[in-house]
């Protein structure tokens, strides 16, 4: 049995773990959001990320393949087109419409809208029989989809364009999230682990996504003063070097989505997540200047009610069956498939699982 002094540094580990989580997740959220005032190409932006995240997951899977001494999974490209693509098309749509949603909405608008991706995630979810029927499950979707109409309804700050590319990222967004969990369960596959699961997806979002970014930014990127038109080099400079800090913050959340599930549980990821949408709200009424009503503000108290009784419903059904499949994560934004992963270094699997039981513990309390 563990000690107190025990218990409370691995308390003081997954707290540690929950803010670097909070400082990437909303860090990136408030960046993409500054970033598309004076830069607006939110798909090149998109594969700029997706360039940078990809030279990291290669880095890192070299590196982990040299500390463990055995090399890392590579699929065939039979399966890598037929199984791998539809998740990378999803994911790449998914995260490009949200990008582009910064361009016309508030970031408070933006973080409710995407909440509501746990609806399309549990359709899904229930298409795919990933998901057993629950008549509490239609509390869910009505908590979280009235929640979601207070929270619009007459909204000083609404914008329809950017609400329905957000709308359709978190449809999409359900569709990725399902395709990924079944990705990552296929044990023939051998992508359980989320840095071998990016570095196989990386390059598909980047081909799923190129075609729509030469449509709709090719021409006007090729005219912009900011990059292929500057007549100093100081502005590109300033341009690349806000690219590459917002690939590191996206590649950050991933690891400290990974670091904080692998150290911690995906239920600790789950509860921290509800209370990042709150401060992501608080701060962007309070830096960003967004302004929500009263009426808005019990929409999205009515909301998270609903993803928290989904968290419920999940640690609920977790004590009651074998934990043979790690849950997905319903809300969040960039690159978060970190959230299945285990850690291939120093730590054996009995060892993790111990960590895991007694760090849900310390989370519920």
């Amino acid at each position: 049995m563990a000690c107190p002094v025990q218990f409370f540094c691995r308390g003081l580990r997954a707290v540690g773990l929950v803010l670097l989580y909070y400082v990437f997740s909303i860090g990136i959220t408030f960046y993409n959001k500054w970033l598309m005032k004076g830069f607006r190409y939110p798909l090149f932006m998109t594969l700029v990320h997706l360039a940078i995240n990809f030279c990291l997951a290669a880095l890192t899977r070299r590196a982990m393949q040299c500390w463990a001494g055995k090399p890392r999974i590579l699929l065939s490209w039979k399966d890598y087109l037929r199984k791998v693509f539809p998740t990378s098309l999803a994911t790449a749509l998914d995260i490009g419409l949200s990008n582009w949603s910064f361009l016309f909405i508030t970031i408070s608008l933006y973080t409710m809208t995407k909440s509501s991706s746990v609806l399309f995630i549990l359709f899904f979810s229930l298409v795919f029989k990933l998901e057993e029927p629950n008549p509490f499950l239609i509390l869910v979707v009505l908590l979280i989809a009235s929640g979601l109409f207070m929270f619009t309804f007459e909204s000083a700050q609404f914008n329809l364009e950017g609400f329905t590319m957000v709308l359709l990222a978190s449809f999409i967004g359900g569709i990725r999230w399902t395709l990924t969990q079944v990705l990552m369960q296929k044990a023939e596959l051998g992508l359980q682990n989320p840095i071998d699961a990016l570095y196989h997806l990386l390059p598909l979002m980047f081909i799923g996504l190129f075609p729509l970014f030469l449509y709709n930014e090719g021409l006007s990127l090729s005219n912009s003063e900011k990059l292929f038109r500057a007549t100093e080099l100081s502005p590109v400079l300033y341009t690349l070097l806000t690219l590459t800090a917002g690939g590191l913050l996206a590649f950050g959340l991933c690891f400290s989505e990974f670091l904080l599930v692998s150290r911690t549980s995906s239920l600790t990821l789950s509860i921290s997540g509800i209370f990042k949408e709150v401060c992501t709200l608080i701060l962007a009424a309070a830096v960003m200047g967004d302004r929500m009503s009263v009426f808005n503000w019990l929409g999205f108290s009515v909301c998270l009610s609903g993803i928290s009784l989904h968290v419920g419903l999940k640690v609920y059904a977790s004590k009651n069956k074998s934990p043979s499949l790690r849950q997905l994560k319903s809300t969040e934004l960039e690159f978060p498939l970190l959230r299945h992963g285990r850690d291939d270094g120093r730590d054996s699997a009995a060892e993790f699982d111990n960590d895991e039981d007694e760090e849900q513990e310390i989370t519920l309390h």
